[in-house]
């Protein structure tokens, strides 16, 4: 996967995160790593969750769409908790499993590919 958002010098880091969080389309989710890597910050999981735990525009930007590498939901959504995530997933027609009290998605089904 390449970079696909170079940083002009009037952007920050979580700018690049809200946009590339933007173009995942419904049904899909991406990894934070994958947000990571194509803000050409590939070691910035990290900051991919804090950009998206403080969202300013939730209604906008489909937090609900990112998820681990391995398709766990985030156990403290910031917008409501994992059964909000996982109920907005399922809105979108992504399957969602539970397994010990955490919910996952399929990586290999649901994985957004992004066309470079």
């Amino acid at each position: 996967m390449e970079t696909i958002y170079r940083n002009p010098k009037n952007k920050n880091f979580f700018e690049f995160v809200y946009e590339a969080v933007q173009c995942i389309p419904a049904g899909k989710v991406a990894s934070y790593g994958q947000i990571a890597r194509l803000c050409g910050s590939p070691r910035s999981s990290r900051a991919v969750g804090y950009a998206l735990h403080v969202n300013p525009l939730p209604g906008i930007v489909p937090c609900h769409r990112v998820v681990n590498r391995a398709g766990r939901l985030a156990p403290a959504f910031a917008f409501g908790g994992a059964g909000v995530q996982k109920r907005m997933l399922e809105e979108e027609g992504v399957a969602v499993t539970e397994d010990g009290g955490l919910y996952y998605v399929d990586m290999d089904i649901y994985r957004w590919n992004p066309e470079i």
